[in-house]
C-alpha cells in the first residue's frame, strides 16, 4: 500500500477514536479526530508526523510499527503517554471481542502451541537481550537502591528511593521476613532485595540470577556491603537450584518466563519451599480475559524490549501453583504506583541523554526507551495493566486456614 493510500487508510481508523481527541499535523496540514468519552476524563493529544511512511508502518505492524517508527523520529507527540493512553483507550473497545475469540479458539490454538522444548540457552540469550545492556544505563535509569521494579508512593512528594525502599517493606511483610530465614530470591537484579532482606532483617539470602552483568554487580555490592556471610550470589538457571528454604520471592521475574512453563516455575518452587513456607511474586499483569490473547501477541514490548517476554494473569499463574500444592492467600494490588514509577525512570533518561551518548546510546535507543516507558505508563494509567504481590504458601501453612483478603483482590481494565 502506497503512501497516500496508507494516510487514508489511518485517517478512516483515527475517526474511530473515543475517550478524548487527537490533533495530527503532517505535511498536508492539521486535522483533529476523535471525541470526549461520557464517563472518564477526556484526553487531548498532538502528533506531529515528519515522515509519511509512519502511516503504512502502523497498519502493518500496529504497536511494534508505532514504536520503531518513534524510535526512528517518524514522529513526534506533544505529551507522549498521553497520546499512548488515547491510543489504547480507543482500541480496548475491541478488546472484549478479540478477547472472546482467543477464548474460543484456545483448545485449537494451545493444542498446536503448547509443545516447546526448554531451552536455557535461549532463556539466557532472551535474558542478556535486555539485562545485560550495561549496568552504567541502568544505574542512571533508577535509584540507589537498583530496584528495576513498581515502587510505592506513600505520598507524593517522596523520592523514588524511598519509594523503593517502601516497596521492599512491603515484600519483606508479605514475606513474613525473620532474622532466621532462609530466603531464595529468583531473579536477583542488581542486588536490592538481597541487601535489604539480610541489612534489615538478618536473613540469609540466596539469590540466582542468568544475567552475567547483574551477577557480577550483584557480588561486588554484596562485598562492599560486607554481608557475603549472609548473602550467596548465584549465577545459575533457577531450575538447576536444589535446596530447602523458608521462603521463595520473585520480584517481576516471571514475566520473563514463557506460558508454556508456569508449570514448570511453580513446580520447582514448590520443590524449593519447606512444607510450611510461602512464594511470593511481584508481577506485571494482564486481566484474565485477556490473557490468551496477550500470551500469542506479539506487541512493542516483546519485539524491540523483552524478547521471549510474557505478561501473565493472576488466574493463569494461580492455576498453576495450585496443581503444585501452592494455595493463594493474598492479593495486593498496586498498579497505581507504577505509573509514576515509570515517569521518575522516564525522567532520569531524559537527563542523562547527554551522559549516556559516549557510552553508545544513541538517539535511537534514548527514544526507544523514552516510548517503552511511556507505553507502559500508558498501560498502567488507563488500568489495562496491573501490579500485583502474590502470596502462595505451602501445604502445611495452608492447612493453617489462611484465606486472601477480598478487598486486595482489585480489578482493572481498561474501558473506552
Amino acid at each position: 500500500m502506497n503512501g497516500a493510500l496508507s494516510r487514508t487508510a489511518m485517517v478512516l481508523l483515527f475517526g474511530r477514536i473515543r475517550g478524548g481527541t487527537l490533533e495530527v499535523v503532517d505535511r498536508k496540514g492539521s486535522q483533529r479526530f476523535g471525541r470526549a468519552g461520557l464517563h472518564r476524563e477526556s484526553i487531548d493529544a498532538r502528533v506531529t508526523v515528519h515522515d509519511a511512511r509512519f502511516y503504512g508502518r502502523l497498519l502493518r505492524e500496529g504497536s511494534v510499527g508505532l514504536g520503531e517508527s518513534y524510535a526512528d523520529g517518524w514522529w513526534d507527540a506533544v505529551d507522549l503517554t498521553a497520546a499512548l493512553r488515547l491510543a489504547l483507550r480507543s482500541m480496548s473497545r475491541t478488546f472484549s471481542m478479540r478477547d472472546g475469540v482467543h477464548r474460543a479458539a484456545k483448545p485449537l490454538v494451545d493444542l498446536l502451541t503448547s509443545r516447546r522444548r526448554p531451552d536455557q540457552r535461549r532463556d539466557r540469550r532472551n535474558i542478556r537481550a535486555h539485562y545485560d545492556l550495561g549496568n552504567e544505563l541502568f544505574r542512571r535509569l533508577l535509584d540507589d537502591t537498583m530496584m528495576y521494579s513498581c515502587a510505592i508512593f506513600d505520598w507524593p512528594d517522596v523520592t523514588l528511593e524511598q519509594a523503593s525502599l517502601a516497596k521492599l517493606d512491603r515484600l519483606a511483610q508479605r514475606l513474613e521476613l525473620a532474622s532466621g530465614d532462609h530466603v531464595l530470591e529468583i531473579g536477583t537484579g542488581w542486588g536490592g532485595f538481597a541487601l535489604y532482606a539480610a541489612q534489615r532483617y538478618g536473613c540469609r539470602v540466596t539469590t540466582t540470577t542468568i544475567s552475567e552483568a547483574q551477577y557480577e554487580h550483584a557480588r561486588r555490592r554484596v562485598a562492599e556491603a560486607g554481608l557475603a556471610d549472609r548473602v550467596t550470589v548465584l549465577c545459575a538457571d533457577y531450575r538447576e537450584l536444589d535446596a530447602t528454604f523458608d521462603k521463595v520471592v520473585a520480584i517481576e521475574m516471571i514475566e520473563a518466563v514463557d506460558w508454556r512453563e508456569y508449570e514448570t516455575f511453580f513446580a520447582r518452587c514448590r520443590a524449593l519451599v519447606a512444607d510450611d513456607g510461602l512464594v511470593v511474586l511481584q508481577a506485571i499483569v494482564v486481566p484474565d480475559e485477556s490473557f490468551d490473547r496477550a500470551k500469542h501477541h506479539t506487541d512493542f514490548i516483546k519485539a524491540a524490549i523483552f524478547p521471549g517476554g510474557c505478561l501473565p494473569s493472576v488466574g493463569a499463574l494461580t492455576a498453576a501453583a495450585a496443581r503444585n500444592e501452592l494455595t493463594l492467600t493474598r492479593h495486593d494490588g498496586i498498579g497505581p504506583h507504577y505509573a509514576e514509577t515509570l515517569r521518575r525512570w522516564r525522567a532520569n533518561l531524559d537527563e542523562a541523554r547527554d551522559e549516556l551518548a559516549p557510552r553508545g546510546y544513541d538517539d535511537r535507543f534514548v527514544r526507544l526507551w523514552d516510548f517503552y516507558f511511556s507505553y507502559c505508563e500508558a498501560g498502567f494509567e488507563e488500568r489495562y495493566l496491573d501490579d500485583v504481590h502474590l502470596v502462595y504458601v505451602a501445604p502445611e501453612r495452608a492447612a493453617l486456614g489462611a484465606r486472601i483478603p477480598r478487598a486486595s483482590a482489585t480489578r482493572h481494565r481498561a474501558t473506552a
